[in-house]
């Protein structure tokens, strides 16, 4: 495992919207429960802040945060506890943002242009973003060519049914997705389907 790697801590890692903080400690038991112990909780609510600061709390979870646009929310996600940070693209300010306060930061990238810009910045580990609509594993297949230093998590697009087609490339150690963790089986308080759901996606992902 390489050092300080994030994509080799857990195959699946699950993006999460939620509405209300008081969701984040059941929805975390849940994702324990199924084995997942690594979660990205979204700035896309009011709501992320503070459910980023709860699952911090949470003994055996590495939570992190994910939509962080600019350098500004990585101050706020790291105070909070986020061990991680996630973007939709590269932004150097957020990348040397979380380098000073010693968190990884996971840039989506789309082109080789964006790989190479984060190979100038020192970066061995992206997100791919959207990698449904950018072509998907045969997509990243011809990215990771050029690219052989470089690990990758596909986001976007990601699905029970295609996971496996992702984990199935060499470079491609984790990938992303929301379907265990469906904002309506969140505010329905499901928990027990989202252990399910996670349970599942583990047994495809470590086969």
């Amino acid at each position: 495992m390489p050092a300080q790697s994030l994509l080799h801590t857990c195959p699946v890692v699950p993006v999460v919207v939620l509405d209300d903080p008081a969701q984040a400690l059941p929805l975390g038991e849940a994702l324990l429960a199924g084995g997942i112990d690594v979660v990205e909780i979204t700035l896309r609510t009011a709501a992320g802040v503070d459910a980023i600061r709860a699952l911090a709390a949470l003994p055996g979870m590495r939570v992190g945060a994910g939509s962080v646009l600019v350098p500004d929310q990585v101050d706020h996600v790291v105070a909070a506890g986020a061990r991680f940070v996630v973007s939709p693209g590269l932004s150097a300010g957020v990348v040397d943002r979380a380098r000073a306060l010693g968190v990884p930061a996971l840039p989506g990238v789309a082109t080789a242009s964006d790989l190479m810009a984060a190979v100038g910045l020192g970066l061995t580990e992206v997100k791919v973003f959207p990698a449904g609509l950018l072509g998907g594993p045969a997509a990243i297949r011809a990215l990771a060519a050029p690219f052989p230093g470089i690990s990758f998590m596909p986001s976007g697009g990601v699905t029970a049914a295609t996971m496996a087609d992702y984990l199935a490339l060499p470079a491609v150690p984790a990938v992303s997705g929301s379907w265990m963790v469906d904002r309506t089986l969140l505010g329905e308080a499901r928990w027990d389907e989202v252990t399910a759901r996670s349970a599942a996606a583990m047994r495809h992902a470590t086969r």
